[in-house]
């Protein structure tokens, strides 16, 4: 434990040292390198908490998602060259390593307490990014949207982790579980997760995300879409295991919320034209089922939670990157510019295809082996819920199809000019995203 936050401590020291070439490579090398390691000490990390070291630990979902960190923050570094050729790219840098520490400590937290102030130091980087680097100039509302939303939702969190520290006398989440502490009062419970809510988003607290991922740029989109987002489901994981009276009483209330609003957002996707407003609200109605099937409080559910948060991390940033790709040939991000991209980058089009399968749940991804769980998990809580599962299914195989069709297929906008072909450092880009998204069911136990 103590190795890998000295080892991001080292890099933050290195960017000073290193000249610009030198200190890029390395910090990609090193962070492949750590990812690498965490993969290989999986095998030992079966049971509960391992590595503890005082209020730092791991336990399975901890280390999937401290892994899902490094690799999604490796590939921002490899995406976001344009950046790294400004005058800011030591500052980039130094912002990019200070929130991997942030989030690792986040997902490492065996302590409340630690776990909420780590949370929320964790909005300051991205907050950072998106003002310092984002490409329009509604940049500054975006991220007030986010502080506003989060900061909303934190305070409450604040003074009901106090209180549970009276009356438990710890915040060790070790321990609370073990204490039964009946809290069976709706207000409690609002309380405790509004904040988790507005940062996983769950609809009607949502409106902040499709505003700070069209003001972002691609490594704030990437790590928005894969790591921020599930830091909201990772604190509502670890509150269910600790207050599960509590849990079971009022869950109904969010799930039936999140189930019709994933339907809502899945139908807002139909109707827009500019793709990273798409892939954002593809992301609502993917958290949105995960949410709500969560609540259902089974084993499958827990399972199938876990693989859909590093499902959706990998394919979401996918996604983003390819967004991205278009936007850099044809500076728009609008449907009807980006248009008959087949004909002239027929190998963006095979990733095009291939991402987009893989976020409606074509087989052999893992979005496929999780949602097939999270939709047993509901229909096992109640019957009815097929129909609409089926909705939300349908909706989202249309809204990624409309995706690739709208923008491969069609005339071909004559205004783009000075237009660059595609480069490995692109493809592998992308490869690294499609490969471990789609291979990861062969060895899904290091997951669950």
């Amino acid at each position: 434990m103590l190795k890998i936050l000295s080892m991001n401590i080292s890099m933050i020291l290195l960017i000073f040292l290193m000249n610009k070439k030198f200190y890029t490579l390395m910090t990609k090398i090193f962070m492949f390198s750590i990812s690498m390691i965490i993969l290989l000490m999986m095998n030992k990390s079966n049971y509960y908490w391992c590595k503890i070291f005082y209020f730092l630990g791991m336990d399975n979902i901890s280390m999937s998602l401290i892994l899902l960190t490094l690799w999604i923050l490796s590939i921002c570094l490899m995406s976001s060259t344009p950046i790294m050729k400004n005058s800011f790219n030591k500052m980039f840098m130094l912002n990019l390593i200070c929130l991997l520490m942030l989030l690792n400590l986040s997902f490492m937290s065996m302590n409340l307490m630690m776990f909420y102030i780590f949370f929320e130091s964790s909005l300051i980087p991205i907050m950072i990014m998106i003002m310092g680097w984002g490409m329009q100039v509604n940049r500054i509302q975006a991220t007030m949207y986010m502080i506003f939303y989060t900061l909303f939702g934190s305070l409450p969190l604040l003074m009901m982790i106090i209180m549970l520290h009276n009356m438990m006398n710890t915040s060790m989440m070790n321990l609370m579980n073990m204490i039964n502490l009946n809290l069976l009062n709706l207000f409690f419970y609002i309380i405790l997760i509004s904040a988790f809510l507005i940062k996983l988003p769950m609809y009607f607290t949502h409106l902040w995300l499709p505003k700070a991922h069209v003001e972002a740029p691609i490594s704030g989109s990437m790590i928005l879409a894969g790591i921020m987002l599930k830091l909201g489901s990772y604190g509502i994981y670890r509150l269910m295991i600790m207050f599960p009276k509590l849990f079971m009483k009022f869950n109904i209330i969010i799930m039936s919320i999140t189930m019709m609003g994933s339907i809502y957002a899945s139908l807002i996707c139909l109707t827009q034209t500019d793709m990273k407003i798409i892939v954002a609200y593809s992301s609502i109605v993917h958290m949105g089922v995960m949410l709500s099937s969560m609540m259902s409080m089974s084993q499958w559910s827990y399972t199938s939670s876990i693989m859909m948060m590093v499902a959706h991390g990998l394919c979401s940033s996918g996604m983003f990157c390819l967004v991205n790709m278009n936007y850099e040939r044809t500076h728009s991000r609008s449907l009807l510019i980006n248009k008959g991209m087949l004909m002239i980058l027929p190998s963006l089009s095979l990733w095009w295809f291939l991402l987009c399968t893989s976020n409606f749940s074509a087989p052999p991804s893992l979005n496929l082996f999780s949602e097939m769980m999270l939709f047993n998990s509901l229909i096992l809580w109640n019957k009815f819920n097929i129909l609409i599962l089926v909705t939300i299914s349908f909706i989202s195989t249309s809204y990624s199809i409309y995706l690739y069709a709208f923008t491969q297929y069609g005339k071909t906008f004559k205004g783009i000019f000075n237009f660059k072909m595609n480069n490995c450092q692109e493809m592998l880009t992308l490869i690294i995203h499609w490969l471990p998204l789609n291979m990861m069911f062969m060895y899904m136990n290091f997951i669950i």
